[in-house]
């Protein structure tokens, strides 16, 4: 199931230097799925050629209102401006954000801005005191008061040698804000619409002492796939992620913690979802007591004699059997994971029906699959109810995601039924 591949962004270009990471943001932009589609203004096209915007974007570049083409439309600025979901000014300058405020149609950006119905994101780029001119900041409350989404600029170093405010966000945040919107309009009218989505994802540290801990190898990369593609479908998704070194995702509620204890206290505290996945790691044990300060070697050498280092452990909370457990807060639909290095099945049904969730999905973790911590998983379905496995072939983390929320729209009418 392809989720995305249906949304289209018309990306305007115009003449500031950030129009040099245009190519960056496509780039993120297709690997997001969506379409685009450039439009490149006579200044943008001082920073960045048509060649390289029309290979990363698979489609041509258009820049004239009036193409010396024939085959070329007259009508671009009508057909493009129907064609987007969205168009996305980036980098806006502080003449096209002029020009966009005063309402002129001069050239093909500002003619298609004026003919569009599409919502529009601007993002300016331009020197510190150029931003912050009174007719730029003017411009500004224009264009938010008529409905245009303006991203802000950060703070840095610009190529101009000045520091301040104008510099353009980074791709990355700017695919992110592409990403929150489309995600929003799905939270409206996609087909999980309103469905309220647990997921946790990552390790949990457990400390030792002030600078160590028991830990697992958990990157967290199939949770984190696993709430982009649910969010993606329209649900409300909060995420509740352990230590991990992957950004958060656009659009998605993301709660951090630490510990095991944690981790459950920011599940139990959100509480109600109709759908937990609980993917995380969770540390099963964790040390009875915290050192307040590092735990020292003895200063004498140590002898064949000597006591070792002893630890003891305590259980930690069991957070996908409290989820599983029949009570007024208890999902619809709850999903565990199985991490395992031997004996899969076997311990993924004794495991599915001691916790009493509705679905597990197994995998098998050992060193030789290369499953913690890599892109790809091969896992297998097992469901209590009525007792099937499902193999599914290894693919990538982001099309296990996606594969899950279709077998839970297929699905679909056994959860939404059912009575908490």
């Amino acid at each position: 199931m392809n989720a995305s591949s249906s949304r289209s962004v018309l990306l305007v270009i115009s003449g500031s230097i950030a129009a040099c990471k245009s190519p960056d943001i496509l780039r993120l932009l297709k690997m997001a799925d969506i379409q685009t589609r450039c439009v490149l203004t006579q200044g943008g096209a001082k920073f960045v050629t048509p060649s390289t915007l029309q290979t990363l974007s698979d489609s041509p570049v258009a820049m004239d209102l009036f193409p010396s083409h024939e085959t070329e439309s007259t009508m671009q600025h009508i057909t493009l401006a129907r064609w987007a979901d969205l168009v996305l000014v980036c980098p806006a300058s502080a003449h096209l954000l002029a020009r966009m405020a005063h309402g002129l149609a001069d050239d093909l950006a500002s003619t298609l801005l004026l003919a569009t119905t599409a919502p529009i994101i601007a993002v300016p780029a331009m020197n510190t005191h150029m931003w912050e001119h009174p007719a730029t900041q003017h411009n500004v409350t224009t264009l938010k008061q008529r409905g245009v989404h303006i991203v802000p600029p950060a703070y840095g170093f610009m190529a101009c040698g000045e520091t301040g405010f104008g510099r353009m966000p980074e791709p990355s945040v700017i695919v992110d804000e592409v990403l929150t919107f489309f995600r929003t309009q799905k939270q409206k009218t996609g087909p999980l619409a309103g469905v309220k989505v647990l997921v946790t994802a990552g390790p949990t540290h457990e400390p030792l002492d002030p600078i160590r801990y028991i830990a697992n190898r958990s990157s967290g990369k199939q949770g984190y796939a696993i709430a982009e593609a649910f969010a993606d479908q329209g649900a409300l998704v909060t995420l509740v992620s352990g230590p991990v070194t992957i950004p958060p995702p656009a659009g998605v509620r993301v709660i951090l913690c630490e510990t095991a204890r944690d981790m459950h206290k920011a599940v139990m505290t959100t509480c109600p979802y109709d759908i937990a996945i609980c993917t995380a790691a969770v540390a099963d044990w964790r040390p009875e007591t915290q050192e307040n300060q590092k735990i020292k070697k003895p200063d004498t050498p140590k002898t064949n004699t000597s006591a070792p280092y002893s630890l003891t452990l305590v259980e930690n909370p069991d957070i996908l059997a409290e989820l599983s457990h029949p009570s007024p807060l208890r999902p619809r639909l709850v999903i565990g994971f199985a991490a395992e290095t031997e004996n899969l099945i076997p311990h993924a049904q004794a495991k599915l029906h001691r916790k009493g969730c509705d679905w597990l999905i197994a995998n098998d973790v050992s060193p030789a699959h290369q499953v913690m911590g890599g892109d790809h998983n091969k896992i297998f379905l097992l469901s209590r109810h009525d007792n099937k496995i499902e193999a599914w072939d290894t693919l990538p983390k982001t099309d296990i995601a996606c594969r899950l929320v279709h077998h839970v729209l297929t699905c679909e009418s056994a959860w939404r039924s059912s009575s908490k």
